[in-house]
């Protein structure tokens, strides 16, 4: 949108196409539309999908999808750091664990496999079972990131503190999706 737009358009644009892009997705049930979707960030980029949907709060449906296509390119664009820090993490997180469903031990192409099934239940499957597997996932990859923090921390202190700010980021998504699992449950995920 040119120029500086008003807050309150802003914010129904947002809603506006998060729900037409949930409900019309779910509604077709269509596999085309929905890997389309699923790679909304690398067919349009990420930089569109932040203009609509990044100044969402989390407890909105634009706020959830902007943080799992978040999450996503991450995952997309970091796939051995992801896995590594995921496998750090399992073992003192076994409940998110199974939660996420990542297969035992993860690769890089098993976390993408997973951010990728999480975003198509967001438009084929249960969403709210989508955002609680992506709140799992996050749980995991924070418990990871911060015994990462703990290594790094002999090797580049400044590496570790910016890697335990990432953790406490991390636990912090996992709440606002998690939050957003059960507003979805409850219809009032917006």
């Amino acid at each position: 949108m040119p120029g500086n737009a008003d807050p309150q358009l802003r914010g129904e644009i947002a809603h506006t196409t998060a729900a037409a892009l949930v409900h019309r997705a779910r509604a077709s049930q269509d596999p085309e539309v929905v890997q389309r979707l699923v790679s909304l960030v690398e067919t349009e980029g990420l930089d569109l999908v932040a203009a609509m949907w990044a100044d969402s709060p989390a407890d909105t449906l634009p706020g959830a999808l902007w943080r799992l296509y978040v999450l996503r390119e991450w995952v997309r664009r970091d796939p051995g750091t992801v896995a590594d820090r995921y496998r750090m993490g399992v073992a003192s997180a076994p409940v998110h664990d199974v939660v996420a469903g990542v297969v035992s031990p993860p690769g890089p192409a098993d976390v993408r496999a997973v951010a990728d099934a999480v975003l198509s239940g967001v438009y084929a499957g249960d969403l709210a079972v989508a955002l609680e597997r992506a709140a799992a996932f996050c749980q995991v990859l924070a418990t990871g990131a911060a015994f990462d923090a703990d290594h790094l921390d002999v090797v580049d202190p400044g590496a570790a503190a910016r890697t335990t700010r990432g953790a406490a980021s991390l636990v912090r998504t996992a709440e606002e999706l998690a939050a957003a699992a059960a507003l979805w449950r409850a219809g009032r995920l917006e």
